[in-house]
């Protein structure tokens, strides 16, 4: 069961002139890629993203969908379901809970080709964050490496090509490409 068409669509032109905050800019960019749901687990640093998700998501003739979970793994899941169905998610959740979602990814995602975006908030990775941040935050690309999750950090001020470099990272649909998000959105 292969889904490499799912990650990365060819994309499209996009104006000079985008609006809107980083949050909605990224939003935006997996919606123009073709993702039409969303699923996770709020996160402090991801408000803004869960916020237009929520209102986005309840707007009609809005091309997305918001499904909130109780867990990582959870979210995972339902995404994981709606990739194998044919449909584009997105999965969203706080560095920590990636622990939550490592068995799914490695009984479920990894094997079976179901390779859904991550975007995942890095607590803890400059150590100014709440101590229990500080670990998973020292190490948590060095765990993205070692699950073969490739990973690009998200740059505010460039919302679209973070996206972009991030979904480029799946190679057609053979990895699972992770975005982090290390300011709050």
């Amino acid at each position: 069961m292969t889904h490499a068409s799912t990650i990365l669509p060819s994309p499209p032109a996009q104006p000079s002139d985008r609006r809107g905050t980083p949050a909605e800019q990224l939003v935006q960019a997996f919606v123009d890629r073709g993702f039409s749901h969303f699923t996770g687990v709020p996160c402090s640093l991801l408000k803004g993203v869960f916020r237009v998700l929520e209102e986005d998501g309840a707007a009609p003739g809005r091309d997305l969908s918001y499904l909130p979970a109780p867990r990582e793994d959870s979210a995972l899941g339902v995404a994981s379901g709606l990739a194998a169905a044919g449909a584009r998610p997105v999965v969203l959740m706080q560095n920590s809970g990636l622990g939550y979602s490592l068995n799914v990814l490695t009984s479920l995602n990894l094997i079976y080709d179901l390779h859904v975006p991550l975007i995942v908030s890095w607590r803890g990775h400059d150590g100014d964050d709440a101590v229990e941040h500080d670990v998973i935050g020292r190490e948590l690309t060095s765990l993205l490496d070692v699950f073969g999750l490739r990973h690009t950090v998200f740059v505010p001020e460039q919302p679209y090509a973070s996206v972009d470099r991030c979904l480029a990272k799946a190679e057609d649909g053979r990895y699972t490409p992770v975005l982090l998000v290390k300011e709050g959105i």
